[in-house]
């Protein structure tokens, strides 16, 4: 552990991808397949800055540049606790000079709060209605979730403003709301252009889906072979092409 890093009761430290070690709390939403799988769909833009829209503990702005995929990251984040817990995540892995959280609402964001337009912002939204499903008990949990400070609408909105001219925006959602996710897009001006599919195995319908779109760009959509995470149902063996992203941290 960091000299003077003091952890809050409900905290633990976990060691991850690329090395890097992660404060994740209890009554959180913990790092998960979606926010890794994003993380490696990322293409490379050493030359660009990106902003990560609403980074719950940070872990896909610390994967991304942990792998060097852009030349900084503004870390987004509205929920105060959770905006400094990624912050001394980033200090915890020493990169500092690398990613900048700020604690903000993105659907008041424009590109002056940036300095400037971006050429890439990416993001793993709220998937769920404000009333549909479990309501959880905690508030980090139930934000992360569900729509109650902004939903795929209000994400899509925030990255039109603050994207270049074809600046690309990544996002991960769900496949039952691909008409919601692809409604946004449109309005905002921004083209869906590589789409993949995820299955836990071949015989399962999808569970998510990972996509980039290109702001002011024509139409164009490449369908990428869809990624089965296992070989069967019940086994938990990674499948080869899951295991090679999982090793190599790209698709």
């Amino acid at each position: 552990m960091e000299q003077n890093l003091t952890l809050l009761e409900d905290e633990r430290i976990d060691e991850v991808n690329e090395r890097l070690r992660l404060i994740q709390k209890k009554h959180a939403l913990a790092f998960g397949t979606d926010a890794f799988l994003l993380s490696a769909f990322l293409r490379p833009a050493p030359r660009s800055r990106a902003i990560e829209l609403g980074c719950g503990n940070g872990i896909i702005s610390l994967l991304a540049m942990a792998r060097g995929r852009f030349s900084h990251v503004t870390a987004l984040e509205i929920q105060q606790d959770m905006a400094e817990l990624s912050a001394r995540n980033v200090i915890l892995n020493h990169l500092e000079d690398r990613i900048t959280v700020m604690e903000c609402d993105v659907r008041t964001l424009t590109p002056e709060t940036l300095g400037g337009e971006v050429g890439v912002a990416f993001a793993n939204p709220p998937y769920m209605r404000e009333n549909s499903g479990f309501a959880s008990p905690h508030k980090e949990k139930q934000t992360a979730r569900h729509e109650t400070e902004g939903g795929i609408a209000e994400f899509a909105s925030a990255a039109g403003k603050i994207l270049k001219y074809g600046g690309l925006f990544y996002v991960v959602y769900r496949p039952d709301r691909l008409e919601s996710l692809f409604s946004a897009l449109k309005e905002h001006r921004l083209s869906p252009k590589r789409l993949v599919f995820v299955h836990d195995h071949p015989e399962a319908a999808p569970s998510m889906i990972l996509l980039e779109a290109k702001k002011g760009a024509g139409e164009g959509l490449v369908i990428l072979p869809p990624l089965f995470l296992h070989e069967k149902g019940g086994d938990q063996t990674l499948s080869l092409r899951a295991q090679s992203i999982y090793d190599n941290g790209t698709f």
